[in-house]
């Protein structure tokens, strides 16, 4: 969903109490009566363009905005469009997000596609490269598994000690129910494999 662009004397005030005057998020939000995530969004562009408070008070409010957000596009000018493959790919390594991959686009096209068209044009192009295949699954025939591309850890509560785990997900074709454990089995049993709905 598209969301309003802040003015720039707001962005201007996020960044003064971020950097000035060393507000926490909680309060910048609260003082400015904006949400966390645009506190966070705010700081993300003004960090990754390389900007502090002393450059923010002499830029003008156009050469900021194109700073924080790429200059915007000239009339009957043609857009890059971004390689929405390539963001397909990119999207399934841990902790790549598509704000992450706007700003790597800009970087590239500085009057490219601002996010919400940036993401508009993405989704547009998964929904037309999207596969689908009907399956029927009989109830307790399929078990699918698969492992989680992240690793847990597991802290023991007398000793303190840290331990890396593997985690697997089963999934059961038919109803959707889910089963999770570690590949080693710590702290939970063999024997009983309880599945839980899976959440949504």
């Amino acid at each position: 969903m598209a969301t309003e662009r802040l003015s720039m004397r707001k962005i201007r005030e996020i960044l003064r109490q971020k950097w000035t005057l060393a507000c926490s998020h909680r309060q910048v939000a609260a003082s400015l009566t904006v949400s966390l995530g645009t506190v966070t969004g705010v700081l993300r562009r003004a960090t990754h363009a390389g900007l502090d408070w002393g450059q923010v008070q002499t830029l003008t409010d156009d050469t900021l905005e194109a700073r924080l957000y790429g200059a915007p596009a000239i009339p009957g000018a043609t857009r890059p469009l971004p390689d929405c493959a390539y963001l397909h790919t990119e999207r399934r390594k841990p902790g790549v997000t598509l704000e992450l991959l706007h700003l790597e686009y800009l970087e590239q096209h500085p009057t490219g596609y601002r996010y919400t068209r940036f993401c508009d044009l993405y989704r547009r192009w998964l929904a037309r490269h999207r596969l689908t295949m009907r399956q029927d699954h009989r109830a307790g025939e399929k078990v699918f598994v698969d492992y989680a591309g992240q690793k847990p850890r597991i802290v023991d509560p007398t000793t303190g000690a840290v331990t890396e785990v593997d985690l697997f997900v089963g999934v059961l074709g038919a109803s959707n129910y889910t089963y999770g454990r570690n590949r080693d089995g710590i702290g939970d049993g063999h024997a009983n494999m309880t599945f839980h709905p899976r959440m949504r």
